[in-house]
């Protein structure tokens, strides 16, 4: 798979919960202060040990001054897309244009959950639809202009007023695992999500290639779609398999990855070690940086 020239982001993976309301928030702290781009929370609204992703995003909105924020991934099923444009619209132009949104359609096994808070019942190929739909409706809602009318299978609007607007363009970036939604990536999407836990380094070839295929059926370029990739590991004096090993060996291997699947974004999977997210920011990502450069000018590192 291609290099897609992406700049390079990294980020954290937080969770929220209630029990340490101020944990994430110090944790986001870090996360800016060691020098990352970018500070996502978790989103399971139906867990009540979990503070509201939403509400915290804002919170360390406001604490930092640089990173951008996101949910990883928001919870469509119970998050209607006009309260999520809005959402995301407000905390774009609060942040002076640092929010993205990531979204998904909830994992099937949290669906008795999703069921017991009031969500709908949907299956897989519903779930995609459904998404579907909330990315066109979210979209109309950015955009200026007339009152929106959608007549879907999961959402309807009736003569809905736009806005507020966000202050820059927000990403949609999307979690896929599964074929159906891995071409819904390529057509509409503009970053796909994994987490390397549950789609290891070895298979994302196979994925980026259904996205890219989807992609250009759609009259889209492949680099239209970001790759980011939420990745779990440990430092250890040596190495013994993906990011379990010294600082040097993850910088290898998500070059490896930057240089030949196209991923851009790194996250910092359950990032709750202040010691691992400074190592991440200050030792990794430097070195991250500086072995692409090196390997898209054709120089040495």
């Amino acid at each position: 798979m291609p290099d897609y020239g992406h700049d390079l982001l990294f980020g954290t993976l937080l969770e929220p919960p209630a029990d340490r309301p101020q944990g994430a928030v110090e944790l986001a702290d870090l996360t800016e202060g060691s020098g990352l781009d970018l500070v996502s929370l978790s989103d399971h609204p139906y867990w009540p040990e979990r503070l509201d992703t939403m509400t915290l995003l804002s919170t360390i909105a406001a604490r930092t001054s640089r990173v951008r924020v996101m949910p990883n991934l928001a919870n469509l099923p119970l998050r209607p897309p006009t309260v999520l444009a809005r959402t995301a619209a407000t905390l774009d132009i609060l942040t002076g244009g640092r929010f993205e949104l990531g979204l998904a359609t909830g994992a099937q096994q949290m669906w008795d959950a999703i069921l017991a808070e009031g969500g709908p019942a949907r299956g897989p190929g519903e779930s995609v639809d459904a998404l579907e739909e909330a990315v066109q409706i979210i979209r109309r809602l950015w955009t200026p202009g007339d009152d929106v009318r959608f007549a879907g299978r999961h959402y309807r609007l009736d003569g809905v007023r736009p806005g507020p607007f966000p202050v820059h363009d927000i990403n949609i970036w999307v979690g896929a695992y599964q074929p159906r939604m891995l071409r819904l990536v390529g057509r509409i999407a503009d970053g796909w999500v994994p987490s390397s836990p549950f789609l290891p380094p070895e298979r994302l070839g196979a994925a980026n290639q259904i996205i890219d295929v989807a992609a250009t059926e759609a009259g889209r370029l492949p680099e239209a779609v970001r790759r980011v990739y939420n990745v779990a590991g440990d430092f250890a004096a040596t190495s013994s398999g993906f990011l379990q090993g010294p600082a040097p060996i993850w910088a290898e291997q998500l070059t490896e990855l930057a240089l030949t699947q196209g991923v851009s974004v790194f996250i910092l999977y359950r990032a709750d070690s202040p010691n691992t997210i400074r190592r991440f920011g200050e030792e990794v990502a430097p070195a991250v940086r500086r072995m692409v450069a090196a390997a898209r000018s054709g120089s040495s590192a």
